[in-house]
């Protein structure tokens, strides 16, 4: 075994610091830097500019959006070929009853769970089942002709049956699932809600646990107005109600959930009703919501099937987070039968959230929610000798981050607070809420560093080590150092760090920090790459990238340190090389990675492999996902991975189209939001960038690699020459206050539409068409 040296120069740290600290730091990189100086171009400078989105009006955005709309013209018989709607708690999906002439609408909230501990994630505080509505026609169904409307977030159509037809459209708003179908000929409209067992989906793959008892049976009720009501009581306290009225043609239900009340679900259901008062009603409502949430970004490229999976994914997590709401579970709030009904921390949870960022919507972040209102939990989750300084949270949990985690020098699983944390920071960077950094972050953080400090150890050679921890999910625990938990532990005293300074702490331990900084053994290597850690190397096919948390996504050991470019690359193709345990995520990691190089089109070629019908774990027809159950996590991180290839901000460098495939010569992208709190709109076209314009929502140093050729211009909004610094390597700092804009671009003043570009890959829509 060999090992891997630091890397980081002191003039690169005090360039990330500077950004993140967004104070006077934003001087350019030593030695590099040509004097400062206004930028512009003969002619380009003094008049006042304005983009031209023509995505303004909703007739653009539907038509924009009819185009990336899932479609059937046969009925889906499994829940990841059916429709899907939901509403960050409550969810739907739709398809076929099994083995009858029915439709399933399944009825299942990311609240629901049970509240016994003492039995695990898996059977005592998992996610539980509620039930599933049928509709059943009169006639045989002979044909459905459905459309998910991505704009609407509804789904609307017919099913033609041997006796007539019937006409739905359905939706899910403000926990209230709306079903409005007409029937026609001599068809009618029959609806049932099956509610469902309260026991774990996880009876699926195994008995319950010694000492386990079921929950109490439901019971029914039917009220004054005529809403039938399903009340399910918790044997570990607490209650979820389902609550259904039909009024005509429409179906309104929803579902309550209290704990530790008993009775706080039944009022909750009923109230969800009545605001809702009709389908007419609560779509207006939804509409609106669903109208103005598209409008705050905006991406097109020219391949038909990943436009269109993109835009679905954006879908997907806005009906499956909110801010305030519960954390993903690996299904989502679509539960179905599952060996996984809980939140895993290991990898799942961190990749659920990435595709918010660029996507500009801050408002879906559930998960830096969760952590901020359950710091207690995340105290009591470490053993008790530990709970004076320390948190943590093992490998899966519920809602309410609920697991013990297990301590280093035992083989126990360590870091995955402090992975979950780095999500956090990225929200934190691309919106620069110093609350957030301040109330979360910073706390939670240094408790969860804490925690490894109290197992570090010098060796012989003056290093400090870590005893044994687990690589998640890799068989073999490394007798010490593992990789995982030194990228972690490195990321983690860095930004604390950086945190104090830029909240005016005098923290007390921040010696120790810079201590472990300075002394913390390098990351195990060999002559493949990254190891598993300390004499364990990566020998085995693994589909986590855990070894491999340095490169992606903590980008500390990154493609801008030439020394340490042959080795991510031997990392990344022994890790691949190693085959038969990949699954989706292992193809999205590595096209992030790649697209990190800017070898857009190797990216490309990895991304394409998770939606290849012949690997063994392909994206499904909905564009969900399955392994031995539903996990939600690898089509989301795919979208991930896209940004990856048109805007990268890590290092306090925001990169515009850095890993573009070749033949994606068109693209546009519109208020990109990047870390540093920038929104980015540019344009490519015939393969070539051919404006960017950057405007600042913070105040924070800019330093763009822009990717032109030739005399660039950097102008304001106003029209006045930006003040700019070359950093070299094709970066400039650019001085952009808050609130103001700058456009780049080289020539003449170029054509400023924000506009969808044609496709040049066509492929069918996403569903059964």
């Amino acid at each position: 075994m060999t090992s891997q040296p630091e890397r980081h120069s002191q003039p690169a740290r005090r360039a990330v610091l500077g950004t993140a600290l967004g104070g006077a730091a934003a001087a350019a990189l030593p030695g590099t830097a040509r004097a400062e100086e206004p930028m512009s171009s003969s002619g380009a400078a003094g008049r006042p500019w304005k983009l031209r989105d023509t995505m303004t009006t909703d007739g653009a955005w539907a038509r924009f959006l009819n185009d990336q709309d899932l479609l059937w013209s046969r009925l889906p018989t499994l829940w990841y070929e059916g429709p899907f709607l939901g509403d960050g708690q409550l969810g739907s999906m739709i398809y076929q009853e099994p083995g009858a002439n029915q439709i399933r609408f399944t009825v299942q909230h990311g609240r629901v769970q049970d509240h016994r501990p003492e039995f695990g994630s898996g059977w005592g505080t998992c996610r539980l089942p509620v039930g599933h509505l049928t509709l059943e026609p009169a006639g045989t169904i002979t044909a459905v002709d459905w459309r998910l409307s991505l704009w609407n977030a509804e789904l609307t159509g017919t099913v033609t049956t041997t006796a007539g037809t019937l006409t739905l459209a359905a939706l899910i708003h403000d926990e209230v699932l709306a079903v409005r179908v007409k029937a026609a000929g001599g068809e009618r409209a029959t609806w049932t809600f099956h509610p469902a067992e309260a026991i774990s989906p996880r009876k699926i793959s195994e008995a319950p646990p010694a000492g386990y008892t079921a929950n109490p049976a439901w019971t029914t009720r039917t009220t004054t107005d005529g809403t039938e009501q399903v009340l399910q009581p918790l044997t570990g306290g607490g209650q979820t109600a389902t609550a259904h009225r039909r009024t005509g043609d429409d179906l309104l239900l929803s579902v309550g959930h209290s704990h530790p009340s008993g009775t706080a679900a039944e009022a909750d259901s009923l109230r969800n009703l009545r605001r809702a008062k009709s389908y007419s009603t609560l779509r207006r409502r939804h509409t609106d919501w669903w109208h103005a949430f598209y409008r705050k970004s905006f991406v097109s490229f020219p391949d038909q099937r990943l436009q269109s999976f993109h835009w679905i994914q954006l879908y997907k997590v806005a009906s499956a987070s909110r801010a305030g709401g519960p954390v993903m579970a690996t299904s989502g709030p679509w539960l179905e039968p599952t060996p996984w009904p809980a939140v895993w921390w290991n990898l799942n949870v961190q990749l659920e959230y990435w595709l918010i960022h660029g996507f500009n919507h801050p408002e879906l972040d559930s998960l830096a929610t969760t952590l901020r209102q359950n710091q207690e939990q995340l105290i009591a989750n470490v053993p008790a000798a530990y709970r004076a300084d320390s948190s943590g949270v093992g490998r899966s949990s519920d809602m309410f981050a609920n697991r013990g985690v297990g301590r280093p020098g035992t083989g126990a699983e360590t870091g995955d607070l402090t992975w979950a944390l780095h999500n956090v920071w990225l929200s934190y960077r691309h919106s620069m809420d110093r609350s957030l950094l301040r109330d979360t972050i910073y706390p939670v953080l240094r408790r969860a560093i804490n925690y490894y400090l109290h197992f570090l150890t010098p060796g012989s050679d003056g290093k400090l080590h870590l005893p044994s921890t687990l690589s998640p999910e890799y068989p073999v625990v490394p007798p010490q150092d593992t990789n995982y938990d030194l990228a972690l532990i490195r990321w983690g005293c860095q930004t604390l760090l950086d945190s104090a300074e830029l909240l005016g702490i005098e923290d007390e331990l921040a010696p120790r920090w810079q201590e472990v900084l300075a002394r913390l053994t390098p990351y195990p290597v060999d002559a493949n790459g990254f190891m598993i850690g300390a004499d364990t190397p990566y020998a085995q096919s693994h589909r986590h990238y855990s070894h491999l948390l340095m490169v992606y996504p903590l980008y500390l050991v990154n493609w801008d340190q030439p020394e340490n470019r042959d080795l991510i690359t031997r990392s990344l193709v022994h890790w691949h090389a190693l085959t038969g345990a990949h699954r989706g995520y292992s193809y999205t990691g590595a096209a992030s990675m790649y697209a990190m190089s800017g070898d857009g089109d190797t990216a490309i070629t990895y991304l394409r492999k998770f939606f290849d019908p012949t690997t063994r774990y392909p994206c499904r027809a909905n564009t969900h996902y399955t392994e031995a159950g539903p996990v939600i996590e690898t089509p989301l991180s795919a979208s991930q991975s896209l940004h990856d290839m048109f805007c990268q901000s890590w290092g306090g460098v925001i990169r515009v189209f850095p890993a573009v495939p070749t033949a994606w010569a068109d693209l546009t992208l519109h208020n990109f939001r990047t870390e540093g709190a920038f929104l980015v709109s540019a344009v490519r076209k015939a393969g070539a960038t051919r404006f960017i314009r950057v405007r600042s929502l913070a105040g924070e140093p800019l330093k763009l690699r822009h990717g032109l050729t030739g005399q660039l211009t950097a102008v304001l909004d106003d029209g006045t020459p930006a003040r700019t610094h070359d950093l070299g390597d094709g970066t400039f700092a650019i001085d952009l206050p808050r609130g103001r804009e700058v456009l780049v671009h080289t020539g003449s003043r170029p054509d400023l539409s924000i506009a969808p570009v044609a496709v040049s890959e066509p492929g069918p829509a996403w569903g059964l068409p």
